[in-house]
């Protein structure tokens, strides 16, 4: 008696166990063995698996305290990380809410209620002495409690513990790119800094060449029309140097939003301090799949996908439900708390679809699309990778190497004015010579300032292609989700 009562119910266990769809297996995606465009210098060297990696604080590597201050705080005050985290805490209890499915389901619902019949109803003669009204006092709990035959609530719940991860990979790579974002602006806002600086100075050189071109006018050594020159170059630097103000001004209100403060409450001194591109761990191309968390969360959005199909393919077995209602019932409240006005129902319920006119293998075709598409993204993430890392290796080398071209030729432009300087107070050159060495040297000075600025700026990419520090082991586990 015990073992044919046993039997169905090891059979329910056994059948609870069963979960229909594919195993999931990570997608290949195409990593190439070595980097094209990495440098073999002393300061771009190959970073292998047991070398340092980006540091998780990586703006601590450019050496500025007040870079590092800012940086700091985009984690806490900016608004679109704050809406990614947001997310994030939605996720986690998305997968509360489908979790809860794998428990039973317990409701009451008591009620009086107060009936009539009708005396004009039929089989009921309107002669009749019998009651035509009754009361009813109840007070009724619901159970309700799903098998989960086929795994599509596991696969739901696992699904959403997937999407979680992504969306613990989606704050990550927020996080990271408006750090990114403020010290890209910073550095911005600092070049400017430079090119400020520098106008400055020439501004103050060429007031010197306005009164040398004045005092030779007056002695009679120089006619009028060399005053005139040296006072339009000297009015054209000046509102160079003026404009520079307008892109200071807009990196700083940017930097003011990335830290969650208005612009008018937010200031940075200039400062003229030197800066230069810090020496930056590349690492192997294997590793990024690792260290970028739009990668991570592309990935754990195809597991997603793939529970999908799993759910899909669920639908075509048959359900079952296990419901019970116990409670209390009576006509009269007195006795309504007693034994004998208790009542009960329990058994299971199963259900399958006979006919749906091909939509269960619609949905099936559905998933299986979604997959492939989520799939294509993860490898087109991938590429995009790969690609953002060359282009700012590739940047980097070649601006390197524009470095130490323009060094030189401000050297050369430096030693053509001094030269065309000494000619013209000796007589012997006309000013419009002077003129346009004045213009080729400032043309390389702010060239110099700039390819600095692009080499940073490409510093920046680069860090942020990398990854910033990031890892995959920073994800949670699907252990630590509810």
């Amino acid at each position: 008696m015990k073992i044919r009562f046993l039997l169905p119910a090891a059979g329910v266990i056994f059948l609870a166990g069963c979960m229909v769809g594919p195993k999931y297996k990570q997608p290949a995606a195409s990593v190439p063995p070595a980097y094209k465009e990495l440098p073999e210098t002393d300061q771009w060297k190959v970073a292998h698996p047991n070398a340092e990696a980006l540091p998780s604080m990586w703006w601590e590597m450019f050496g500025d305290p007040q870079l590092n201050a800012l940086a700091e705080q985009v984690k806490i005050s900016n608004q679109n990380v704050k809406m990614a985290e947001a997310r994030f805490r939605q996720a986690r209890a998305t997968v509360r809410f489908y979790r809860a499915a794998e428990f039973p389901t317990i409701a009451i619902s008591p009620g009086v209620q107060a009936l009539r019949y009708s005396p004009n109803q039929p089989y009921f003669p309107s002669s009749s002495s019998a009651i035509n009204s009754t009361g009813n006092f109840f007070i009724p709990f619901d159970l309700s409690y799903e098998v989960d035959l086929w795994g599509r609530i596991r696969r739901t719940v696992a699904a959403s513990r997937e999407e979680a991860q992504a969306s613990a990979g989606d704050l990550a790579t927020m996080t990271l790119s408006m750090q990114a974002e403020l010290v890209y602006d910073y550095y911005e806002l600092r070049s400017a800094d430079a090119q400020k600086r520098l106008l400055d100075d020439t501004v103050k050189a060429y007031v010197d060449m306005v009164d040398l071109t004045g005092a030779l006018f007056n002695g009679g050594a120089a006619p009028e029309a060399d005053v005139v020159q040296a006072r339009t170059q000297l009015d054209t630097t000046r509102v160079q140097d003026t404009d520079i103000g307008v892109m200071r001004a807009q990196y700083e209100h940017a930097i003011a939003i990335l830290i969650g403060k208005p612009p008018a409450e937010f200031a940075i001194a200039p400062r003229s301090q030197p800066f230069e591109p810090p020496a930056i761990p590349v690492g192997l191309p294997s590793q990024l799949l690792e260290r970028r968390p739009d990668i991570a969360a592309t990935e754990r959005r195809v597991a997603e996908a793939n529970e999908g199909i799993g759910i899909a393919r669920a639908a075509y077995f048959p359900s079952l439900t296990i419901g019970g209602d116990v409670g209390l019932q009576s006509r009269h409240i007195s006795n309504l708390f007693t034994w004998p006005s208790r009542v009960w129902a329990i058994g299971p319920q199963a259900s399958e679809i006979i006919y749906d006119a091909g939509r269960r293998r619609a949905g099936v075709e559905q998933a299986q699309a979604n997959y492939d598409a989520t799939v294509a993204t993860y490898r087109e993430t991938t590429l995009e990778a790969f690609q953002q890392v060359e282009d700012n290796l590739a940047a980097l080398r070649i601006l390197a190497q524009e470095a130490t071209q323009e060094e030189q030729a401000v050297k050369e432009s430096q030693h053509n004015l001094r030269l065309f300087t000494d000619l013209y107070e000796g007589g012997v050159n006309p000013y419009l010579e002077v003129v346009t060495a004045q213009t080729t040297l400032l043309f390389n000075e702010r060239n110099e300032i700039d390819i600095l600025r692009r080499q940073m700026d490409a510093s920046v990419l680069l860090i942020k292609a990398l990854g910033g520090g990031w890892n995959a082991s920073q994800l949670p586990p699907t252990s630590s989700l509810p």
